[in-house]
């Protein structure tokens, strides 16, 4: 599934999306002062303080997601080869989007031999 992404990407989205919310009620608010007036500046005041609370928000996410991420163990891709970073027992590949598991009660299937629909060579008998 290509639509996927890791929890450390996932995260970072999240953190990315605050900001530019936080961004656009700071900017929205800031409108207010152009269209009511002299109560537009308290309106724009309260929508500064709701855009720095997200923003806030934001910069403990991404603080939060860097934690995680120095202690996180650096593994191997088996589909795509690349290393990727995992949190748990259960992640995806950073790039290729591959579930990634370290418990063996959770993966799906076995891996399959790369030569699996080769014919052998036979000997004579």
């Amino acid at each position: 599934m290509k639509w996927k992404a890791s929890k450390i990407s996932t995260m970072r989205t999240w953190g990315l999306l605050l900001v530019i919310v936080g961004m656009g009620i700071m900017v929205f608010g800031t409108g207010g002062i152009l269209v009511f007036g002299e109560v537009g500046k308290i309106i724009a005041a309260i929508f500064m303080v709701f855009g720095i609370i997200s923003c806030f928000v934001s910069m403990g996410i991404y603080f939060w997601v860097g934690m995680l991420s120095t202690s996180a163990p650096v593994i191997d891709c088996p589909e795509c080869g690349k290393r990727t970073k995992m949190l748990g027992s259960t992640d995806r590949c950073m790039y290729c989007h591959t579930i990634l598991t370290s418990d063996p009660a959770k993966a799906t299937g076995n891996p399959q031999p790369e030569k699996a629909n080769e014919t052998p060579l036979h000997t004579q008998p």
